[in-house]
Parts: C-alpha cells; structure tokens; sequence
C-alpha cells in the first residue's frame, strides 16, 4: 500500500450500517471489500476468500479463544484476522490484502491505491477479433463464470463497437441471435455462463442450425484445475456443443486465442452455422502479453461457385420442352431474388415459396402464386398440380412443403449436400442459384408452345380471395375469426417490416391469409419451436440498429398465447432497451394446434387448455403499451395504434381456435 496522503479515499457505508459484531460486502471503484465492525475497531480487506473465492462480507464474526475475533468465510468456514488479514494457520501463509479505513463525520471511508492502467487480456483480443470480423451485437446473461470475458464485451460496448443486451433467460439469447442471424446473414454472440446457462441455448442454437442461420455462442466454463471431475456446473461442454456446432473450441491457457475466435466468426459466416468457444474462468483474464486481435482480409472467399455450362444447358432443353413450367423458391434463394423475378417474367410462369420462404416474392407480383403446404393457398396448391416442370430454388423439399416428387424436377441449390437429399430429381444443379438465373435466361431458346400463365395468377387470386373475405364472416361468439386478423394486417403492415413468426395455428393462419408485400419474414423453420416468435423479434431488431440497409424498419412479432408465455419475460427486456416492437397475440386459451392433432387422430382433447393472465395488462405493467381485442370491429384501430408506439407494443386478440 502507499503513503496514505496519496490514497484515493472512497466512501462505502454510512457509519449506521454496520453493527457492532458484524461484516458487510461493500465495493469501492470496481473493489469487493469485506467491511467489518468488532469489539470498536473497524476493518478492511479483499472480499475474495483464497480458498473459492467465497464472499467473506457474507460471512460472520466469530469469538475464538481468549476473545479473539475471526471473520469467517461462509462457504467453507476458512477464518481471517480483520486486522492483519492472517488466517490461523493451515490454511492460506499469505493471508488476506487489508486496507486502511477512515471514520469521518458522513461516513465510513476506504483508501484505494490510484487505478493502475488495464492490462489486456486475451478475451480483449478475441473481443477485438470479433468486432473486426464484422460481430456488432451480444445477447447475453453476465454471471460467475464468464465475468472476465463480459467485461471484455463491456469494454467493446464502452469502445462503441458491440451492443449489448442482457436478456432474462438464455434460451431467449440463442433465439434471438438465431432471428439476427436470419435477417442481417451475420452473426450475433450469445453468452452465457457455465452448466446450466450453456445448455439453455441449446434449442435456440439448434433453430439457428437446421435454418442455416450464422450464431456465436459464447460459454464460460469452471476454472480448469477442477473441469473433469463434476464440481458445480462442470458439465462437459465440448460434448453438449459436439452435435449443434459447426465449430467448438476450449480456450486453454496456452491458446493462441485470438486465432480461435477467428476460425470461430469464419465458420459461422462460412457454413452459415453454429460456432462455439468455450471460456474456462481462470483462462479469461490472462494477460494477452502483445497479441494482435486477427482481420478477416485475405480469409473470406467465395460463398458459392458458378454452375457447371453443362448443368445449364440441360436445365434450358428441360424449359424448351415445357409448356407450363413453375418456379418454386426457398429460403435458400433470397439472395437472388432480381434475377429469378426476371427469370419467371420471361417464362411467364407462376413462382410459389415455401412457407419459410414466405414473402420473398410480393404477393402482388404478377407471377406470384402463394405459399405451398400445409400453411399454404390453394393458388400455389392449384399450380403445382397443373405444372409439367417444377424448378426448385433454395429448398430442401421438407415434408411441410410438400412439392410433389413425381413430377420433373430442375433442383438449384448452393449447398450440394441439399440436392436430392430425400429423392432423386430429374436435374439437380449445384452452384449459386442468382447465376444459374441469369445464365438459363442467356441461352433461353423461342418456346411458342408455352402458356402465359399470368391471367390465371390473376384469376385464381380473385377466387381466393372472394374465399378469404367469407370466411371473415363465420362467427361462433368464441372470439375473432383468424382471417380478419390477418386481412387488417396485410393493410396495415408496412411493407418494409420485419415479421417474426411463432409455431402454432398462428402459423397457419400467418401462411393463409397474410399477403406479404415486400416484408421479410422470420420463422423457425425446420426446427418448428414454439416460442421463437418474440426473442427472434428482439434481434431482428437488434439487427436494424446495426446494419444500413434494415434501419429504420418496423418489427412485428406474432405468436399464440402458448408461444408468448415460454418467452414472456423477455418483454421487460424490450422495454429496459426500448425495442420498438409490435406484438400480435392470438390468445385462443389453448395449444390449439395440438387440440386439433388430437382431434385429427382420434384421440381426446387433453391437456391442451391453458391458464392464462391479461396480456395486454401484463404488457401495461412491464413498462410497454398493450391493449386487448375482443371484436373483429375492433381490430384496425388497437393494431394501428400499437404500430406507431415508440417501444414494446402488444395486440392481445381473443380468437376461435376452430376458425383458423
């Protein structure tokens, strides 16, 4: 310690406080010190004791023999002398670091030595690392095990490089990250501590995964000299992690850890996957000792190649051929969409999407033919049948989709490991699908023999609609018919939103009746978990502060009430950060879509019912605007009302789970 005129003395009690015969945590600058008040004396030393670092201003003061007062640890009952910070011996030769204490007239005060200069760590330069490698945003919960790398993370916030936003469970961070990662094509980070925080993201990694969806996940970790044999919250994370993440890695202590958080960042972008590094307590304050935070320059390279002249040239002989030709787009293709718009306006054909990819094409496009499936329109269902040639376009032929294998299939896709992976097609063609676009539409040959599809999009959009606006007006006196909901939606959604879908009835409703006009949507497509809806809602709007070309874009959530309530906490998150975000709830008091399964198959509605609280009430207490529905007539007004909140909105809806 120094001179004491040259201390920095910091008031942390008033002298009140503190009792004769007891300790108390108190913390000076960012100093844990344990405070204690014994037999008239007052004392000060480091709140860490040396055995777990167990919080001795939790503790206890103990009278030993002769009187002697101990401070006692209270995880383990390791004792210190408050004055000379000595333990009684076997314990710790070092004893514990004091610090002087003054008792002036406002209070209890405590002399620091002047903040010496950080030194950086190794969890700087990964920090560093990721921010270079284009990383803007963590979703996180700050805890014991991963308090080096979050502050790290902080001092990146601090920088202006990395938003942070602590969220109120773990899997809501994986959710949200997948959602980020499903709208910007870019990574956010997740963190979390070790055990049981690590595997909460476990569902929302995997939605992230099997959607092609770049995610960070960031985990801490016990201190190495005890990982293996099951102390508290060691669980081994390289094997909980093994089957979600394209790339899993342990900092050790002899890493060359900037490196790891590049390969980590590179395969998320790459692989469009999970990447995981496991971070063990007492690895993440290491000194970094000059090691350079790494760049992504000369390590980025193509995504996708070309495809092969060959390929196209029979995909070309295959259209000559055709007289009713459709294009079925995926999610998979959304970075193409210029080029197969002008593909199908030159072919005159109808493009139907799969649900996830819903929206990629505005449904009053002229060649647009609606979803396909079993959340999909009869227009699309209509095409499909009367097509002599399908071309699938970023789409993995899931079983929802439901395109019809018997017919002859051109199936592009950037990803070979797609092509034909439940059956053979007719033409499977591997390369960048924009490209295998422009260079069909090159060598594209006369086809007078072709049908101009488009007066029959137009006809049978006439029809399905006529069939919408009936079924607005079934009525049972159980709450709101689903059409309406989604009719006042597609005139009231800004056509630039961001729409994040949750799992249900919701779902089906969503893909039936809501006319995209140009939005994007968010779903968990392949993993189909209920409660995506809002977390992803969260980081897509975490994604429009960070990137340009999604500024400014209005978020819209939409799920049921079984959905909302696994997440339902997280609307205090969107409050404490002002997340401008509109909630559409349909509460129908029940897992509807299960009600129905069992009805489907013959077995009794059980357990489905649901418990529920006012949404719209429990919205208004979180800080946020809510407001109920009971009446379709009602409709137009809550929405648009709650689409210009500056904040957290919520829509509660009271709906008929049989009119969906």
């Amino acid at each position: 310690m120094t001179d004491q005129a040259e201390l920095e003395w910091i008031k942390v009690a008033e002298i009140g406080d503190l009792p004769e015969g007891r300790v108390k945590t108190v913390t000076a600058r960012t100093t844990s010190i344990c405070l204690s008040h014994f037999d008239g004396q007052w004392a000060a030393m480091d709140n860490r004791c040396p055995h777990q670092g167990g919080p001795l201003g939790e503790g206890s003061i103990e009278k030993g023999v002769e009187g002697k007062c101990w401070i006692r640890c209270p995880w383990h009952g390791w004792d210190f002398d408050p004055v000379t910070g000595k333990p009684p011996g076997g314990h710790e030769d070092s004893g514990q670091e004091l610090y002087p204490v003054e008792l002036r007239a406002d209070g209890v005060y405590v002399g620091l030595d002047a903040v010496p200069p950080h030194e950086r760590t190794v969890t700087d330069a990964m920090a560093e690392t990721a921010v270079n490698f284009g990383v803007k945003t963590v979703f996180g919960m700050v805890g014991h095990s991963n308090l080096g790398l979050a502050d790290a993370i902080r001092r990146r916030v601090i920088g202006g490089d990395i938003r942070y936003y602590g969220i109120r469970h773990e899997g809501a961070a994986a959710f949200a990250a997948s959602g980020y990662g499903k709208l910007a094509g870019a990574p956010a980070a997740c963190l979390t501590i070790a055990g049981p925080g690590a595997t909460n993201l476990l569902t929302g990694l995997w939605d992230a995964k099997v959607d092609r969806a770049p995610v960070l996940a960031l985990t801490g970790q016990v201190q190495t000299q005890v990982m293996g044999p099951g102390v508290f919250q060691d669980i081994p994370l390289d094997s909980a992690f093994e089957a979600v993440a394209e790339f899993s890695a342990t900092t050790h202590v002899n890493s060359d850890h900037a490196e790891l958080m590049a390969l980590a960042v590179k395969h998320s972008l790459a692989a469009r996957d999970v990447a995981h590094l496991i971070f063990p307590d007492d690895v993440q304050t290491l000194p970094a000792r000059g090691a350079k935070a790494k760049t992504p320059d000369g390590r980025m390279g193509q995504m996708a190649p070309p495809p092969h002249g060959d390929a196209v040239v029979a995909a070309t002989e295959m259209l000559a051929a055709s007289k009713r030709p459709a294009i079925i787009i995926g999610y998979g293709a959304r970075e193409a969409l210029p080029e197969i718009r002008s593909l199908a306006a030159a072919l005159k054909a109808p493009v139907l999407t799969t649900f996830k990819g819903k929206g990629l094409i505005p449904d009053d496009h002229p060649n647009a033919a609606g979803v396909l499936g079993k959340s999909g329109t009869p227009i699309a269902s209509w095409f499909m049948n009367e097509a002599d040639l399908l071309i699938v376009l970023g789409s993995s032929f899931a079983q929802h989709t439901g395109i019809e294998r018997s017919k002859p299939i051109i199936q592009v896709d950037f990803d070979r490991a797609q092509l034909g992976k439940f059956h053979a097609v007719s033409l499977p063609v591997w390369g960048e699908i924009g490209a295998f676009a422009r260079m069909t539409m090159a060598q594209l040959p006369e086809r007078p023999e072709a049908v101009d599809m488009l007066p029959e999009i137009a006809e049978r959009w006439r029809i399905w609609r006529e069939e919408k606006n009936s079924r607005r007006s079934d009525r049972r006196g159980l709450g709101v018919a689903s059409a309406n909901v989604f009719e006042s939606l597609t005139r009231l959604t800004p056509a630039d939103a961001v729409i994040a879908v949750d799992v249900g009835n919701n779902t089906y409703s969503f893909g039936r009746y809501f006319e995209a006009m140009g939005q994007s949507v968010l779903m968990s497509g392949y993993l189909g978990s209920i409660g995506f809806g809002f977390p992803a809602a969260m980081g897509a709007w975490a994604a429009t502060q960070d990137f340009d070309e999604h500024r400014g874009r209005k978020v819209i959530s939409i799920s049921g009430d079984g959905g909302f309530g696994q997440y339902a906490m997280e609307f205090n998150t969107a409050v404490k950060y002002g997340m401008n975000i509109t909630h559409i709830l349909l509460n129908n008091g029940q897992l509807g879509k299960i009600s129905k399964e069992q009805r489907a198959g013959e077995w009794p509605v059980w357990e489905t019912e649901l418990s529920n609280p006012s949404f719209a009430a429990f919205a208004r207490l979180c800080g946020g605007h809510g407001v109920k529905v009971t009446e379709a007539s009602e409709l137009d007004e809550a929405i648009a009302q709650a689409l210009v909140v500056d904040g957290p909105s919520l829509v509660e809806i009271t709906t008929d789970p049989e009119l969906v």
